[in-house]
């Protein structure tokens, strides 16, 4: 059976019995008699979330406690047995008759995307105006506009997600991550407008707190990928201050302060040291990851 397989779909589910048994039925509704598995992946949930679920073509694995969104991700795609992996979440948010076109995409793209610009804003203005400076960032870093970085519906090779899971994090920021690492190693990402539903459960975000591990990643990620970028923005800032300060004091007392003296310097010395790590990293390449979940 195994050597049919060319998809595997993974759901990682916490504390998600609501809406786990819709969804898988959902999705198998819609890939048909094409060649897949469903890997349910058990966060440690406490509410018997995968107790029930059977069926042929489905296997649940299961954390002995919480480690994570990202963590029950990796878990599945390292056990699937397909090129391709599909994720979607448990709790019903996402439409599982989009499927069918994400796959479709994949003729054209290394990763497929299901983007959520036809639903409605939710959420509070304060996290609305986060994830709108979070996006800028993001779209700076990669180059490219980016019309949902987190969304937990998409589709990718297996042996391509395996090439990054040593920066790929255990929480919600993984499908940021990917989506950071896909375009910033220039593979191509592809994006389908879907509808985002309303969740059944509770939401496991924390706005403030993740919000904040959100720019954080990014800034990492674009660290990892395009240094040169990140000190190049922050040495053409303190360059501008320094210019600044210079105009200003050599207007009013014909003068240079020592303070912009400093502020050149250190744009100086940040630039040279964005060259020094873009050469590093274009002499290490990524290499494939394989690792075995115990």
């Amino acid at each position: 059976m195994s050597k049919n397989i060319k998809l595997s779909v993974v759901i990682p589910v916490y504390n998600e019995r609501e809406g786990l048994s819709g969804v898988v039925k959902a999705i198998q509704d819609a890939l048909g008699k094409q060649g897949h598995e469903v890997i349910v992946v058990d966060d440690g949930s406490t509410d018997g979330a995968a107790s029930g679920l059977k069926g042929p073509g489905i296997s649940v694995l299961r954390h002995p406690y919480n480690r994570g969104y990202g963590a029950a991700l990796k878990t599945g795609i390292r056990q699937a047995r397909g090129v391709w992996i599909l994720i979607s979440d448990g709790d019903g948010s996402y439409p599982s008759s989009a499927v069918p076109g994400l796959l479709k995409e994949t003729a054209r793209y290394d990763m497929v995307v299901g983007a959520r610009t036809l639903s409605q804003p939710s959420g509070t203005m304060g996290r609305r105006i986060a994830k709108f400076f979070l996006k800028k960032l993001a779209n700076f870093v990669t180059g490219r506009k980016i019309p949902d970085l987190n969304s937990g519906l998409r589709v990718f090779r297996r042996r391509d997600a395996m090439r990054f899971f040593n920066i790929l994090p255990d929480g919600f920021s993984f499908t940021t991550t990917i989506t950071l690492s896909y375009l910033c190693s220039d593979r191509t990402v592809g994006y389908m407008p879907i509808h985002y539903e309303k969740r059944k459960g509770s939401s496991k975000i924390r706005p403030v707190r993740d919000a904040f591990n959100f720019f954080l990643l990014i800034l990492r990620t674009a660290m990892y990928f395009n240094p040169l970028k990140v000190f190049m923005a922050l040495s053409a800032v303190l360059f501008l201050a320094g210019c600044s300060e210079a105009f200003f004091y050599l207007t009013l007392s014909h003068s240079i302060s020592k303070s912009t003296v400093l502020l050149l310097l250190t744009a100086l010395v940040v630039a040279s040291l964005g060259l020094l790590a873009d050469l590093i990293i274009k002499r290490l390449p990524l290499e494939p990851v394989e690792r075995k979940e115990r």
